[in-house]
């Protein structure tokens, strides 16, 4: 099986003056999806088909993560 997670990092960063995230921006929203998906998947049985919306911290749909078979 495969975890896979996709996030788009080039999207706006809550905060952005002109709305391109500076690279510390980026990385900071990205720790933070990792940060909330990894605690969150002891409520997910793990199998091949289960996935769901990433959503960075202003609420806007960035990925998706799914489990596929390898």
């Amino acid at each position: 099986m495969k975890f896979l997670l996709e996030v788009d990092v080039d999207g706006d960063v809550d905060g952005d003056v002109d709305g391109t995230p500076s690279a510390e921006d980026t990385t900071r929203e990205l720790g933070r999806i990792l940060r909330y998906w990894a605690g969150n998947l002891r409520h997910y049985d793990l199998k091949p088909g289960v996935g769901e919306a990433v959503y960075d911290s202003g609420h806007r749909e960035v990925g998706r993560w799914t489990v596929t078979e390898s």
